[in-house]
């Protein structure tokens, strides 16, 4: 008897076990043998090249423009311009914008049409700040992109759709935005989905190693779908892990009886 019992105890120990999840599978942006050491404080320890990412706007962007100058304002003729970032919400401000059409241009009431696809938010204000200056006194142009928005879906605390009005956002940061990951998301294997024309590029990051600070996919596009996937304790955890104890009693319960019987 006492060897059955010992056999549920051995087998509810494995179950236990198999369904915990280890800090290696937890903590973000881990260099080898990080987990096993001490590191002094207030030293740096590694540095990663991150390069000057900088997004290229594509059609179906939205575009925020302002033009401002010294020149008097009964003279100006970007004194009216009705593209204002004012209050409201991202819908609101996205109407206000400019939409960047197939071919790639833009339409400015008072400059024309204007090749924007391929260049930076930078690069569009130079561009901009070029034309301007044939009409106005030392123009300013401040550009924005009013539709970087991400889809993020699985095991997140909260799934939704970030927006955020910074051209330079990070996988990590976007995610923060949707409430961090659960303890039984997989964090080395990050899916993506990038739509870049008529097509879908499908790739996918590990958060768990600290070398994707150097790589391009450490940074979000606009409209990109991050899906989260669960770890396999999840089906233990969610489904069978509540119930084991009703699963334990009742194969005590049969032990018992299989003993009275005998």
């Amino acid at each position: 008897m006492i060897f059955r019992y010992l056999g549920l105890a051995l087998f509810a120990g494995i179950l236990v076990f198999s369904s915990c999840v280890p800090n290696k599978k937890i903590l973000y942006l881990q260099s080898e043998g990080e987990l096993d050491k001490d590191f002094p404080v207030d030293t740096v320890i590694r540095e990663y090249k991150m390069g000057n990412y900088e997004y290229k706007i594509q059609p179906e962007d939205v575009l925020s423009i302002q033009i401002e100058s010294l020149t008097d304002e009964d003279f100006d003729i970007f004194a009216n311009q009705q593209n204002q970032i004012v209050g409201g919400g991202v819908g609101n401000l996205a109407l206000a914008g400019y939409l960047v059409r197939d071919d790639g241009n833009i339409a400015l009431p008072q400059l024309g049409s204007i090749k924007v696809q391929g260049n930076t938010v930078h690069q569009i204000e130079d561009l901009i700040k070029e034309l301007a200056v044939s009409y106005v006194d030392d123009p300013t142009v401040k550009v924005r992109l009013l539709n970087l928005r991400v889809s993020i879906i699985g095991e997140v605390n909260s799934e939704g759709v970030v927006n955020s009005f910074n051209n330079r956002v990070t996988l990590l940061e976007a995610i923060a935005s949707a409430g961090g990951l659960t303890d039984l998301a997989d964090r080395s294997a990050i899916k993506i989905v990038r739509q870049e024309g008529d097509k879908a590029k499908v790739m996918y990051a590990n958060l768990l190693d600290e070398e994707l600070l150097s790589r391009n996919d450490f940074f979000i596009h606009p409209n990109d779908i991050v899906v989260v996937p669960p770890l396999k304790q999840r089906s233990f955890r969610t489904y069978f892990g509540p119930n084991l104890s009703l699963v334990i009693s009742s194969i005590s319960l049969l032990l018992l009886t299989i003993n009275l019987i005998d």
